[in-house]
This record gives structure tokens, sequence and C-alpha cells, in this order.
């Protein structure tokens, strides 16, 4: 405990200045938590970056304040960092805005500017409360999300055979995205759906064209 003390008294920290910094960053994870399942849970095409959300904030708050202004300790970081690899790749970029969210109030907290931190939940709220009721006011026929995972040998072969069958059975398609990680192409489209759009009758041509079993498929539509 005498040694703890020493080290965190070498940081020109205290035990309560941590103390507040990693429970003010684990109420901000909840919150950002909160507001990810408010106004994204409906949707089924992200990785589940938010099982991260309630460790994450408060690691990156306690990493900051064990870095402080350290050179050594900042490439230390990132070289330890750098053997990380996340499997799973983020399949829409809105995951991307909530980590983002994570991270600039972990490190806002860690570097004591707390009212930034609450200015930018309060902007973030407001423009994600803006954008969620303007979206089912003005918007008559919603657009629908549709990801597609597959092995780059396979997308290879399939790639004119599924454009058509999409092209057939899709109205106003358009690609958002494409990437290739660990040997697997994943393609994001966006789509209008038909008023007689048949869920099942679409994953099921999916899978004469790919090969039950050989895609990862994740569909999204409005509600």
């Amino acid at each position: 405990m005498l040694l703890a003390l020493l080290k965190i008294e070498s940081l020109n920290l205290n035990l309560s200045d941590v103390g507040i910094a990693i429970g003010a960053s684990l109420v901000a994870s909840l919150v950002v938590y909160l507001m990810y399942h408010l106004f994204y849970g409906r949707q089924t095409i992200g990785a589940g970056v938010d099982r991260a959300f309630i460790l994450g904030g408060p690691a990156i708050t306690a990493l900051f304040l064990g870095i402080q202004s350290s050179i050594p300790l900042s490439l230390g970081l990132l070289g330890a960092l750098s053997f990380v690899r996340f499997r799973t790749p983020v399949k829409d970029s809105a995951e991307i805005g909530f980590l983002l969210l994570l991270i600039a109030s972990s490190i806002g907290i860690a570097t004591g500017t707390y009212a930034i931190v609450v200015m930018l939940f309060a902007a973030a709220l407001i423009a994600l409360t803006i954008q969620h009721f303007t979206r089912n006011r003005f918007s008559l026929r919603r657009l629908a999300n549709l990801v597609i995972s597959l092995d780059r040998d396979a997308y290879g072969r399939m790639e004119g055979p599924l454009n058509l069958f999409l092209g057939q059975r899709l109205d106003n398609l358009s690609m958002k995205t494409l990437s290739v990680m660990d040997g697997r192409v994943s393609m994001h489209y966006q789509f209008r759906k038909k008023p007689r759009f048949s869920r099942m009758e679409f994953i099921q041509g999916l899978n004469e064209i790919t090969g039950t079993g050989k895609a990862e498929i994740f569909l999204g539509l409005p509600d």
C-alpha cells in the first residue's frame, strides 16, 4: 500500500484525485452505453462494441493518468498496444462515433477538463435527438442496411452473380464501404425497402449464391 502511495505521489497525484477521475470516467462510460442503446440499439448491423464501453472508459482514463506527460511511458504504451488485434471489424460507421465519444470523454476526465466533457455530452445528446426525430418525421422511406462478409477467394467468384442478385431485388442500392481484413471481404450496402420485401426469400436467395454457412449476412431493416 505504501509503495502504491509513493508511486502516485511521484506522478503528482493523490488517491482522491485518482478515485474521482476513475469514478467520473465510469459514469461517463455508462452514459455513452445508454446513449448507444437509446439511439442505435435497435439496429442489427453493429459489431457489439458497446460491450467494451463500461471497462474501456475507466481503463483509458487510468492509462492517461499514469502516462501524464512522460514521453518514455507514451512510447511504451504505443508499443504494447501494437500487439492488440481486434478480430471483429466495426461494421457501421455510427459505432466509430460512439467509440470516439467514449475516448474523448475519458481523456477529458483524465486531464481534468470536466467542463469540456459535459459540453461534449450535451452537444452529442442534442445532435442525436435532432437526428432521431428528424429521420422519423421526414423520411417516408428509410434506408435499410445490408452487410455481407465473405472469404476473399469466394468474393472473386461470386462478385458478378451477387451484384446482379442485389441489383434486381433492391431499390436505390449503393455500396457504402468495402473492407478487407484477415482474408475476408466485408461489404456494407444501403437500399430502399420495397413494400412487399420478404426477408426470408431474400436471405434464401443470398444463401443460394454464396453457399449456406459460407457468408455472414447482417440485414438491418427500418421499423
